[in-house]
């Protein structure tokens, strides 16, 4: 297997995490606004989301992401197996995710049929797109040094997204269209669309494949797939995908109804507004007077500025202890910080604010360890096989996190259904108190409980620190 494990430029390091940056405006925006835009802007009955979000998103799970694998392990191009993917999708994408996000004037069956159609066509293309893009950090260096630094260049671009979504993103929405939501988010919509497809072009200009398979090394899909099946780090790391997706949809999804529904909004106002004095001094004045909005954006924030800390640390961490053992002790502690939000009364917003910022930090140290320990499960495949099968190892771990996605999400509006939440009701109505109780469960306790499991499975994955070190020795001396 030919290959060129030279240190990666600092030039292709940002080259390469901005293709992340401009996925996650899509992918972040559907964790956390996808429900609540079904409910509560298009006007979608929660059963009928839930239906579409859970249907769809299983379909593009389970059926695009192993085609595209497939399909792009085997792609021959001057540009390498999975750069081209990049380039082809990063028009379509932009545009079929600006689509997703617009309020037709049909009737309500209408409706849901456009909604089932953009939301399927956009999975397909941010599985062409996101699948080959994942599966290029196990090409782009063949150093495991190199691909935590990598992974750590591109979490810090996703946390990049994830704040611009989280924290501005709903207050520009009110912004921009003076208090119509619909249309203020297709507006929103519009500038992402444009903005991610320039940075997808970027990523695949500055980008290059260096570990390329000898000619001779041929393997059918049956084999690739039966590799897998016999590969129980893939096999955990499936599961922990699936898992690890599922809180962060649940969680991520239901914030804007806990803020919304339950947060005392004098006690939130009174809290923020040093905050946003301090940024009205600076010319950031988009928050407006909607403390719901503004504190959802400032407690977003919070969380995502120590996931950036954390994330900052990984790579030293797991230098030393390994991937798996900083994962699992990361994720655990996280976890904690997750379940105390069931016992926080509405007026305590400090211990809200405080919970969600050492949460961010444990569970930001995980982030970039997924995505390098994925690639080290298509290392230890090719180590124990002979063959290297990256696309579609990576696209398994697609389904996991679209699988995850969509169950998550699905709960969300499902649960919230179940409890009695009411959805587009005259200003001033009041949920029910069950809708209330649901409402606090969504963002404490059933999104605890994946991630527990999560972290009991990987007592039985077996890529420990010294294991890392022997593959990638092994490989370097074939490979030579």
């Amino acid at each position: 297997m030919a290959s060129e494990t030279n240190k990666l430029s600092i030039r292709e390091k940002i080259g390469y995490s901005l293709g992340d940056l401009a996925a996650n405006l899509v992918f972040q925006t559907l964790m956390t606004y996808l429900a609540y835009f079904y409910t509560d802007i298009y006007g979608l009955e929660p059963g009928h989301a839930s239906a579409i979000m859970l249907t769809v998103g299983l379909v593009a799970a389970f059926g695009f992401n192993p085609v595209i694998g497939a399909i792009a392990d085997r792609t021959r191009s001057k540009w390498g197996k999975f750069r081209p993917w990049i380039l082809w999708t990063a028009v379509p994408l932009g545009v079929v995710a600006l689509l997703a996000f617009t309020t037709p004037d049909f009737s309500y069956k209408g409706k849901v049929i456009y909604a089932v159609l953009t939301y399927t066509l956009l999975l397909f293309l941010y599985a062409a797109n996101n699948l080959p893009y994942s599966a290029l950090s196990g090409v782009i260096t063949g150093d495991m040094g190199e691909r935590n630094s990598i992974s750590s260049y591109r979490f810090v671009a996703v946390m990049a997204a994830q704040f611009f979504v989280q924290v501005f993103m709903l207050p520009i929405i009110e912004y921009a269209g003076g208090g119509d939501k619909a249309v203020g988010i297709e507006k929103v919509m519009t500038w992402l669309a444009v903005t991610g497809t320039l940075l997808l072009i970027i990523t695949f200009l500055t980008t290059k494949e260096r570990i390329v398979p000898k000619p001779e090394q041929r393997s059918s899909v049956g084999e690739d797939l039966a590799d897998l099946f016999k590969n129980r780090p893939w096999v955990i790391m499936l599961t922990l995908t699936t898992l690890v997706f599922v809180t962060l949809a649940m969680k991520g999804g239901s914030y804007v109804y806990y803020f919304k529904n339950y947060v005392d909004k004098a006690r939130l106002a009174e809290f923020i507004r040093p905050i946003l004095d301090i940024l009205t001094g600076i010319g950031i004045n988009f928050f407006g007077n909607d403390p719901n909005a503004a504190g959802f954006g400032l407690f977003n924030a919070g969380g995502i500025i120590f996931m950036i800390v954390g994330i900052t640390l990984s790579k030293r961490l797991a230098d030393k202890y390994g991937k798996r053992d900083v994962f699992g002790v990361a994720l655990l502690i996280s976890t904690l910080f997750i379940a105390l939000f069931y016992f926080f009364p509405a007026r305590s917003v400090e211990l809200m604010f405080g919970s969600q910022i050492l949460h961010g930090f444990f569970y930001g140290i995980t982030i970039p360890l997924l995505w390098a320990m994925i690639a080290d499960v298509a290392d230890y495949s090719e180590w124990k096989n002979n063959r290297r099968a990256t696309a579609i190892i990576f696209s398994a771990m697609m389904v996991g996190l679209k699988g995850g996605l969509s169950i998550g999400g699905a709960l969300v509006t499902s649960i919230l259904g179940a409890f009695g939440y009411l959805t587009q009701q005259a200003e001033g109505y009041v949920q029910p108190d069950s809708a209330i109780h649901g409402t606090k469960m969504l963002v404490s306790i059933f999104p605890s409980i994946p991630f527990v499991i999560g972290v009991a499975l990987l007592f039985f994955y077996e890529i420990d620190k010294k294991m890392e070190v022997r593959i990638e020795q092994d490989l370097a001396a074939r490979r030579a």
